[in-house]
């Protein structure tokens, strides 16, 4: 086996596995993206971030030695992928876990024996680093491993530690391999830490000895754990000499499908290899992104998703692709990945489907919005401004889609900046009229279209029927009417008549197929124009259709079943509301799909849990009672008199249509329903909560949703039951014993913590200075809590007047600060806000609080001593 083949990606991957699996590690597939059960994160972004409730001890890892290669996205710094050789946004990341099992001693040994005996890497290209205060770490790599003391390198906090904002941490051991003098900046001292690129990190392994919590605060774990890292692009591109990760296969081959695509050459022009390099990696983020389950969108991981997608977009056009593409390089990743993630493949239609959907809809706008920025640059340029007003930006983005970092990386390439707080000012408004507004508009967002409809106004025979006859009356493909649509394109598509259901009342549109001979067609979505004209946006498949030619026009018979379920659930979901809250409830939007159901509310209290349980339970009710639902056409007063419920702010025609569900619910609406109740299932609420100032909203599911969901339930209970080792019937009582012997322990360690206060309060009392006739304490400590200082701070002041009290606590990477003063000096004008202020100020924070009591923070705790100093000087000129 050559260089190539045994530094190939699936190489190192296989070899790492095979390696501890033999070291009696459980190897496992890679968790997903998403984190489980870790608000924390928005996405999965180091190997160990999906275990790290194994290592706090809150759940019993399936082996205490575990190896696996994770999928990892970062995305802090996207600004330099494509530019160094090395960044990435997704990223596959080789680790070896130990919970309590093995420690230091196993942890270097094996990756030593792994590097140079499985990989066989030459013993003196490889250096370490080790925490400046870990011996432990050093000597093992000298005296067993046996690495010269030259080739280990001491290095500080900021290098060789480890941790996560929160979560585990720990004092690390870095691998670097040394590239060659030549790569170097040639001084006799390089070596790694210097800033030259002749030594690259290569493994990380992680002693994790700490559980960082959300205030800071390191928390020694029970038992040590390791926890190692090692870039799996990176390790194969050093090793194999190449110059970046992209010349690296299989990444090579998403770079040889743009080369393909655009008909340029990689490597002959830098500005075009860091486009292409941009669309390699954002396409291969995007596809296991979209395989993981994350959707584009708006908010949270949906919205970097959509971020990288339009970004690879964007780069495209530089590149002068002006047709869809990415479809074909995420091929590649499917094709190139599918053997090591089985997923991929298996998830294969959707994955094209969603980036198919995600490309035409940015296709649309993307060359209006370049156009657009490109006129306020220039007017900026005249002006002899440098920064770009957020309005603008924003109207790239809720106009054209411009993901504001869109927009920001294209002003920089410009050497412009964006006003980043006027566009966030405006977004929040945006948002807050959103949602007081929201799914009022109907099909509102089609009279915007960039062409002008003259058609018969469409016949609607989808309340009866799923399948009709129907003749094509008009094309319109990308923004012109033509004749006639061809296999391969998309477009517009309106019909005399359709039983598809065009979206509108909160209720989305009907998919499924138009056919003819030798003739198909995907329709994807289908909205109104004008109210009366129904457009069916369609992908033809086979051949091609013209106006006045005689289609089937045909639904998804399953989709519109659930859709239907999930609108009669909401007729009985507001009755229910009526019921129970009272009739100033009413509907203020609402949303309705085959997946689930969104109903927004009118109430201007908060719900509680008892209360949500009873809506739940008569929604169910009545469909248990398996109602008929029946509708009627009725003049609108008609309507009215016969007591349908209407929304207050809807306009009706004349003839108006009338839900009724037995006689329980009626209501004017134009979606579609089943005809009884019992068709409905389950109903099952997933969420309540207030959305704006008077406005609720309530999210549920039905039918086969509400079935699975609650499977899911069952078996998260189950987990519970087995990782608490009880039944289900006990599981609740065994959590509240549970918690009560933590809180009995807390009481304990607080009493603890008080003795040994108690017996060190003589020691304490004496640790004073004496200005101008008052006592200052100020007193160091470490790791100590608020509490804590507020008692010691207490207890002085119990045995002193006329004394001022500044307490510091070193929490490793801040400071906690308390300051006390005695009454007989409040009363003299002295203010513990005042000092407290001041100490933390001087150590980076800051704060404040009352004449007697005060409670600030700082980042410096190395700076306690100079805010000592301070304070001293402060009370003299005080005194």
């Amino acid at each position: 086996m050559d260089n190539l083949d045994r530094f190939s990606i699936n190489n190192i991957r296989k070899e790492f596995m095979d390696f501890f699996k033999s070291k009696e590690h459980l190897t496992e597939q890679s968790f997903s993206l998403i984190p489980k059960n870790d608000k924390s994160l928005l996405l999965i972004g180091a190997g160990m971030a999906p275990m790290k409730r194994y290592f706090t001890g809150a759940e019993i890892p399936p082996s205490n030695r575990m190896a696996t290669c994770q999928k990892c996205v970062r995305t802090g710094d996207i600004d330099n992928v494509g530019i160094t050789a090395r960044h990435l946004t997704f990223f596959e990341m080789l680790g070896n876990f130990s919970f309590g099992d093995y420690f230091k001693d196993e942890a270097i040994s094996w990756a030593w024996e792994f590097l140079t005996k499985t990989l066989k890497i030459e013993e003196d290209k490889l250096w370490v680093t080790v925490y400046e205060e870990d011996t432990d770490a050093e000597k093992i790599w000298h005296e067993k491993v046996g690495v010269p003391l030259e080739r280990i390198v001491r290095l500080g906090k900021d290098d060789n530690f480890w941790e996560l904002e929160v979560g585990p941490s720990g004092p690390c051991s870095e691998i670097y391999y040394d590239t060659g003098e030549g790569k170097g900046c040639g001084l006799p001292d390089c070596k790694p830490g210097c800033d030259c690129n002749r030594y690259i990190e290569i493994w990380n392994l992680v002693f994790t000895q700490f559980d960082k919590d959300e205030k800071g605060v390191y928390h020694p774990l029970p038992n040590p754990n390791i926890d190692t890292g090692m870039g799996l692009e990176r390790v194969a591109t050093v090793l194999q000499g190449k110059p970046s990760v992209f010349d690296v296969e299989p990444l090579l081959s998403i770079i040889k499908k743009i080369e393909e695509i655009t008909n340029l050459s990689y490597g002959k022009d830098k500005n075009k290899d860091t486009a292409m390099k941009i669309i390699c990696d954002h396409s291969r983020a995007a596809t296991f992104m979209i395989g993981d389950g994350v959707i584009p969108s708006n908010e949270g991981r949906g919205y970097v998703l959509r971020r990288l997608i339009r970004r690879a977009i964007r780069k495209g056009k530089f590149l002068g692709i002006h047709r869809e593409f990415l479809t074909e390089t995420v091929q590649v990743v499917i094709n190139e990945w599918e053997k090591a993630y089985p997923e991929l493949s298996e998830k294969e239609s959707y994955i094209l489907k969603v980036i198919n959907l995600e490309e035409e809809k940015f296709k649309i706008t993307i060359d209006q919005g370049l156009e657009l920025l490109q006129k306020e640059i220039q007017k900026i340029k005249e002006a002899d401004k440098h920064v770009l007003d957020g309005s603008i930006a924003f109207k790239l983005y809720d106009t054209y889609g411009f993901p504001y970092e869109l927009t920001e990386e294209i002003l920089n390439e410009n050497d412009f900046e964006l006003d980043k707080e006027e566009f966030l000012a405006i977004m929040e408004e945006h948002r807050k009229m959103a949602r007081e507004a929201r799914n009022k508009t109907g099909s509102s967002g089609w009279k915007n279209k960039d062409f002008n409809i003259d058609a018969a106004k469409t016949i609607f025979t989808g309340y009866t029927e799923v399948s009709d006859e129907a003749e094509v009356l008009k094309i319109i493909v990308n923004g012109v009417e033509n004749n006639t649509i061809e296999e391969g394109q998309s477009g517009f598509i309106i019909l005399n008549k359709t039983p598809f259901y065009a979206e509108s009342g909160g209720q989305v549109g009907d998919t499924g197929k138009l056919a003819a001979d030798e003739f198909e067609a995907d329709v994807i979505s289908t909205n109104k124009y004008n109210k009366d004209i129904y457009i069916h946006e369609a992908k033809i498949m086979k051949g091609s259709i013209s106006v006045g030619d005689n289609i089937i026009a045909s639904i998804d018979v399953d989709k519109r079943k659930n859709i239907a379920k999930n609108h009669t659930s909401t007729h009985l979901l507001h009755k229910v509301l009526k019921q129970i809250l009272g009739e100033h409830v009413n509907q203020a939007g609402s949303y309705v799909s085959e997946e689930r159901l969104r109903f927004d509310y009118t109430h201007f209290e908060t719900i509680d849990e008892a209360t949500i349980k009873e809506i739940e339970r008569r929604v169910n009710k009545a469909i248990f009672a398996d109602y008929k639902v029946f509708t009627d056409l009725l003049d609108i007063e008609d309507a009215k008199k016969s007591g349908a419920t209407a929304l207050f702010d809807e306009k009706y025609d004349g003839v108006v249509r009338v839900v009724s569900i037995d006689t329980f619910s009626k209501e004017l609406c134009g979606g579609t329903h089943i005809n009884e109740t019992g068709k409905i299932g389950l109903f099952k609420i997933i969420s309540e909560g207030s959305i704006a100032s008077g406005v609720r909203r309530i999210e549920a599911i039905t039918g086969k949703a509400a079935l699975n969901y609650l499977n899911y339930l069952n078996d998260l209970v189950d987990g519970l039951s087995e990782t608490m080792k009880t039944t289900r019937e006990e599981l609740l009582s065994k959590v509240n014993n549970l918690k009560k012997e933590l809180k009995d322990k807390d009481k304990e360690i607080h009493k603890l913590n008080n003795e040994i206060l108690k017996n060190n309060i003589n020691e304490i009392l004496d640790d004073y200075e004496e200005i101008n006739g008052l006592k200052l304490f100020a007193i160091k400590t470490k790791d100590k809590d608020a509490n804590s200082l507020r008692e010691m701070a207490d207890k002085i002041k119990d045995k002193n007047e006329n004394c001022i009290i500044i307490l510091a606590s070193d929490l490793g990477n801040k400071v906690l600060f308390v300051s006390s003063v005695t009454k007989d000096l409040v009363k003299k004008g002295i203010h513990a806000g005042n000092i407290i202020k001041t100490a933390a100020t001087v150590a980076g924070g800051g704060g404040g609080g009352r004449p007697d009591f005060a409670q600030a923070g700082g980042k410096n705790p190395e700076k306690i001593n100079e805010a000592f100093e301070v304070v001293k000087n402060q009370i003299k000129e005080i005194n």
